[in-house]
């Protein structure tokens, strides 16, 4: 009679499940680095473990580890131009979140919109001085020709919208100081257009990274100490992979137009 009882027709083992000691593995990177689903597949196949995108999302979904009240992002098609490495620079400033013995710091920072390649230093102020030898600093470490960059209005970087007026000739207004720069050195200068910073959208989600994986991770005690850090990480996220390369890193990425090249 036991034997006509109605039981579970679930089948107790699962062939392809996925093995337990993969699981922990992606809870362990998921832990370590936040990074979504698909930059956790690039880490995973570089340790030999073929695993699926929405496999790793449904294990990080099992486990709590993903963010709450999501909202839904409008999807847009845009027409991706190809970039060679050096042809487009976003520059942009961001402000280090914290003081330092009461004084606030400023993190300079430019990207190559092709590789993805990324430089930073830390300056005390935000002056015309400042973004000019970032510049020029900028062009002695970059691996390539720089032949255009793009800026926000800030009045570190243009007198447009603030120091036309003031001119004593408006229709024929003096240029600032960093655009002259840049035609010494053979370099377009463009701007955003005033309150859209994601025209300048790869540097701004740069600073969202800098943020989440630096700045609210670590505690700094002086300039020398944030100093140090922001470049090894500067060398960190040059070797990060990034879904928009298809999973290379910045350096991989300039290698390959390298060997492409030559």
């Amino acid at each position: 009679m036991t034997g006509l009882e109605n039981k579970s027709t679930r089948p107790k083992s699962q062939p392809n499940k996925t093995p337990i000691r993969i699981k922990e593995r992606i809870i362990e990177l998921r832990n370590e680095t936040k990074l979504c689903a698909k930059k956790l597949n690039y880490k995973l196949k570089k340790e030999n473990i073929c695993i699926h995108d929405r496999t790793i999302g449904k294990i990080i979904k099992s486990e709590g580890l993903v963010r709450k009240y999501r909202t839904r992002k409008l999807k847009c098609r845009y027409i991706k131009i190809p970039l060679t490495s050096g042809e487009l620079v976003e520059i942009d400033i961001k402000y280090v979140p914290k003081r330092l013995k009461n004084k606030r710091y400023y993190q300079f920072t430019a990207i190559d919109s092709s590789s993805r390649w990324r430089y930073l230093k830390i300056y005390d102020d935000m002056s015309n001085y400042s973004a000019i030898s970032f510049l020029k600093e900028l062009i002695k470490i970059v691996p390539f020709r720089i032949r255009s960059i793009k800026t926000d209005n800030g009045n570190c970087f243009t007198n447009r919208y603030k120091g036309y007026p003031r001119s004593e000739e408006p229709f024929n207004p003096k240029l600032h100081d960093f655009d002259l720069t840049c035609q010494r050195l053979n370099i377009i200068h463009y701007l955003i257009d005033p309150g859209k910073p994601a025209q300048n959208g790869k540097i701004e989600r740069s600073h969202r990274t800098d943020q989440e994986m630096f700045y609210d991770r670590h505690n700094f005690k002086s300039i020398l100490e944030l100093e140090r850090a922001i470049k090894q990480w500067n060398i960190n996220y040059n070797n990060l992979e990034h879904i928009a390369l298809d999973g290379l890193t910045p350096n991989e990425a300039l290698k390959k137009v390298q060997n492409v090249r030559a």
